[in-house]
């Protein structure tokens, strides 16, 4: 079986896959001081829920967007599933072009998910990752990244709002009845879930503007979401035609397959 870890900078999403078909998955808080003990313990926590052995596990992949955690999780890996992880980063078979000014500059969950993304549904696709940051990301009909957009996550403007205005009250994230909002917390809700999809519609807007700029009578592209606030916010963007939380996972499944004979030969770097 295969271990799939998605290191982000609200939450860890680990999968685990017997071949091509994802058997379990959970999701934890990141925490930046994540010891390798604490690490395992999460994980033994949630291999026992699911009735699964860390003998059951003969690989691994990590994709990481902080990289204070990285040692954790590779000792991790070594120390108590006896697997030495893949680590998304340079020198790895991803299959995808990368047409960016400096690829290293690309988060790795940017390049994960444009790999499951194109993998799923074809190019060219756009790919809406609703997470601690909300990006925009395109891959071309011929299967490059192309690059994307970055704007602050929906959470982390709500936040900034109850930090900054010391009469507003922090609420939860929840669609309301009306745009209009008729007292603070919904009007607060209306501006930030309303105001969000709006952020997204005019991105897909010019993104689909620039492509056909870039390949004149192409196909328009298709929009895939993801991340932790796909589901409540693609049902207000009519633009989004198809919602996959665990995008990431996926692609970090594809990513290992495509890599999987290098390092049997132990050539991966």
């Amino acid at each position: 079986m295969l271990l799939a870890i998605d290191i982000g900078n609200t939450n860890i999403v680990v999968g685990v896959f017997e071949g091509d078909r994802l058997v379990a998955d959970w999701r934890a808080a990141t925490l930046a001081h994540l010891t390798r003990d604490d690490i395992v313990s999460f994980l033994d926590a949630f291999f026992r829920l699911r009735a699964l052995l860390f003998s059951d596990i003969d690989a691994a992949i990590v994709s990481s967007v902080v990289p204070p955690l990285n040692q954790a999780f590779q000792e991790t890996c070594r120390a108590y599933l006896k697997v030495d992880p893949l680590m998304v980063g340079p020198g790895i078979r991803t299959g995808m072009a990368i047409d960016y000014e400096d690829p290293r500059e690309v988060g790795a969950d940017r390049i994960v998910n444009g790999v499951a993304a194109f993998e799923s549904v074809g190019g060219p696709v756009i790919i809406v990752d609703l997470g601690t940051a909300t990006t925009v990301d395109v891959v071309s009909a011929q299967g490059h990244y192309l690059g994307g957009a970055i704007a602050p996550g929906i959470v982390i403007s709500m936040d900034a709002l109850f930090q900054y205005a010391s009469r507003l009250p922090r609420v939860d994230l929840a669609k309301p009845v009306n745009a209009i909002g008729r007292n603070t917390v919904s009007s607060m809700q209306a501006g930030i879930l309303f105001g969000y999809a709006g952020l997204v519609k005019e991105l897909i807007h010019r993104f689909q503007v620039e492509l056909q700029e870039i390949e004149p009578g192409g196909a328009p592209a298709k929009v895939v979401a993801t991340g932790g606030h796909a589901r409540l916010l693609g049902n207000e963007i009519p633009e989004i035609t198809r919602v996959e939380p665990l995008l990431t996972l996926r692609g970090l499944q594809l990513i290992y397959e495509r890599n999987r004979v290098d390092r049997s030969q132990g050539n991966a770097e």
